[in-house]
């Protein structure tokens, strides 16, 4: 078969549109999270997407990553499942919650909104 340069480039043009539906489904709730950052989204094989404060944030979705990864191997119960699926991770001014869902790990960063104590 002998591929014409149109052809190469309509395969690659497809390609580029399943990646941008896939990224827009991955994200679709994520920006709407209130007080939210930015976000990422991970797999084994790396950041899938990221935006806000979090955009293409390897170091940040490397350390979370291994975070995960460790709680998994911690909580093993003999299933192939995770035995959670969120871990939180606070700071004083923010938090990142990390979600598993099926092969990827999806992180947001928040604002934190501390309450004041009341005094009585």
């Amino acid at each position: 078969m002998i591929w014409t340069v149109a052809q190469a480039q309509s395969e690659d043009s497809g390609r580029k549109e399943a990646v941008a539906a896939m990224t827009t489904a991955l994200t679709q709730g994520l920006e709407r999270i209130p007080d939210q950052l930015g976000y990422l989204v991970i797999s084994e094989d790396g950041v899938l997407s990221s935006a806000g404060e979090l955009e293409n944030d390897e170091h940040t979705a490397g350390v979370l990553m291994r975070m995960m990864q460790t709680a998994v191997k911690l909580c093993m119960n003999g299933s192939t499942d995770p035995s959670f699926k969120r871990l939180s991770v606070v700071f004083g001014e923010h938090t990142y919650m990390a979600t598993i869902s099926g092969q990827k790990v999806f992180v947001v960063k928040r604002h934190n909104n501390p309450h004041e104590a009341v005094e009585v």
